[in-house]
């Protein structure tokens, strides 16, 4: 079965700050793009067996179906209904991400 992937405004908003990061912070333009393509190619393997990366373990994630695929640095999370995979949020793997989970609605 082929999935339809999605990305939240707010993943949309994560990828670009990543990439502004890297460019415009570190000053590293072409690491950035290539940081930015290896996480957009990642997110768009999910059309084909997204069920094949663990569920988040921290409640009420886990109970809800929240999906983590790691992708270098750098952690994709999403969920999956029917024929669709939603990318809610891109962050840096060493943030404290049960954290930044617990702000999201």
């Amino acid at each position: 079965m082929i999935y339809k992937v999605q990305l939240t405004e707010q993943a949309k908003q994560d990828l670009r700050d990543i990439y502004e990061y890297i460019a415009f912070t570190r000053l590293e333009p072409k690491i950035a793009r290539n940081v930015k393509q290896r996480i957009v190619d990642k997110l768009k393997s999910l059309n084909e067996m997204p069920f094949r990366y663990p569920l988040v373990q921290d409640e009420p994630w886990k109970s809800r179906g929240l999906h983590q695929v790691g992708i270098g640095s750098y952690c994709g999370f999403y969920f999956v209904a029917e024929k669709t995979v939603k990318i809610i949020r891109i962050m840096y793997g060493g943030r404290d991400v049960s954290t930044a989970l617990h702000e999201i609605d």
